[in-house]
């Protein structure tokens, strides 16, 4: 009798414990369970917003951001629903600190998410350099460079869900460093080699980072044999979209129509950033048209697109009159919509001003890119979000985040130049 009461009493031991082992999660520990996710997962995903992002602070990269620096990024980034942040290279630190500052949040707070498209750079022979740039044949400092992002996607798989080979690579308007495009295609099969032998991660995708031209979709030209492998080799295709440089070398788009000259100065302007948009959305199509017409069936994703808030040169009040806060805001609410909408991911380009980008000219279109200056002001773009509360608490090098101009929309507006008449662009561009 003793043994079938102990028999009893364990039996009901273990059913005690299975039930408790069995039972529903909790929504807490469902939300963390949950948060490894695939790149499958997270892009065209419209709660998974995408970002560019340099953290330099300086007007040279000689001076790396810290960890601490980056955390507070990722923290203002984080508070406006960003998830999935854009690198460039892994030769300097940014990257790496980028990837441990992430690690660190997620450790200090379980419910922090961020994720990371991993850039590695790929240049031709003699890049950068004072001898003549060899498009023909690579630089031996690939092969390194490759290996880094190979060794950080090890180090950070939870992190690190794309690898990029090359930024604006094959686009032959990167005179400085463009190579051919069996140099991207051997590195994408290199990767995806590395995926199938159980080297990297099975889920991590593997794409090239390009103008929406060397994918297909301008230029004929650019539709080689090589090209095609490149598409049928990567997990999907990253192209870039920049209406705002256009606006001066291809202005078709751009101006005031005749018919639109009697409207108010914002509804010349939105007319004409409808139009921007559109241009974007044509490039976009062409990409995937050209795909169809090769058989193939892969997502296409937004790997950049962007609009400077200054300018002295092409872009300016002496040139095409594209580059101004309220024109950046509109741009950036277009896509932002529109990619939400076609469940496409835009890396839009990009979170804070980069003063290294262009050092020698402070008002060089190229350091204007960012939706936050370098001390931290939130851009017309993002006004909304400072008044809705979302960064209270949160600084960017001991300054709290406020409003440009002071939140003046007048004193703004002061600033934005009406775009020439279509008539006169046709003729003075």
């Amino acid at each position: 009798m003793k043994t079938l009461k102990k028999i009893a009493t364990i039996i009901a031991v273990v059913t005690v414990l299975l039930s408790c082992t069995n039972k529903p999660k909790t929504k807490e520990e469902s939300m963390h369970l949950d948060r490894n996710k695939t790149a499958k997962d997270i892009l065209g995903n419209p709660e998974y917003l995408a970002i560019s992002y340099g953290g330099y602070r300086k007007n040279t990269r000689d001076i790396q951001p810290t960890v601490l620096e980056l955390k507070e990024d990722l923290k203002i980034l984080n508070a406006m629903g960003i998830k999935i942040l854009r690198t460039y290279n892994v030769q300097l630190k940014h990257a790496s600190n980028v990837l441990k500052a992430i690690s660190e949040l997620k450790k200090e707070n379980e419910q922090f998410e961020m994720y990371v498209m991993l850039g590695a750079w790929i240049d031709c022979l003699n890049a950068w350099t004072e001898l003549e740039p060899d498009h023909n044949v690579e630089s031996p400092l690939n092969a390194a460079e490759i290996d880094r992002a190979v060794a950080l996607a090890k180090q950070y798989p939870d992190i690190v869900k794309i690898i990029a080979v090359g930024n604006e690579a094959m686009v032959r308007w990167a005179t400085s460093y463009y190579v051919q495009p069996e140099v991207i295609l051997k590195w994408v099969n290199h990767l995806q080699n590395l995926k199938k032998a159980g080297k990297l991660p099975k889920d991590l995708w593997i794409t090239s980072s390009d103008d929406f031209a060397s994918w297909g979709g301008g230029d004929p030209s650019y539709r080689t044999p090589d090209l095609e492998k490149i598409i049928e080799a990567v997990d999907y295709i990253s192209m870039h979209t920049y209406p705002m440089h256009n606006t001066h070398y291809n202005p078709e788009f751009w101006g005031v129509l005749g018919e639109e000259s009697h409207l108010s100065k914002e509804e010349q302007i939105e007319a004409a950033m409808k139009r921007s948009k559109e241009f974007a959305v044509k490039q976009y199509d062409s990409v995937c048209n050209y795909l169809k017409d090769l058989g193939v069936n892969k997502p296409v994703h937004i790997g950049e697109t962007g609009w400077a808030t200054l300018s002295n040169g092409h872009y300016g009040t002496n040139g095409s009159k594209a580059t101004d806060e309220y024109k950046e805001a509109l741009y950036y609410n277009h896509m932002r919509a529109w990619t939400k909408e076609n469940k496409i991911s835009c890396f839009y380009f990009e979170a804070f001003d980069e003063p290294w980008k262009d050092a020698h000219n402070k008002k060089g279109s190229e350091n204007h890119f960012g939706l936050f200056t370098v001390e931290g002001e939130a851009k017309y773009a993002l006004w909304d979000l400072v008044d809705a509360g979302l960064f209270k608490g949160l600084n960017r090098g001991g300054h709290p985040i406020t409003k440009t101009y002071n939140g003046n929309k007048d004193e703004l507006m002061n600033t934005v130049d009406i775009p020439h008449l279509k008539e006169d662009i046709v003729l003075n561009y």
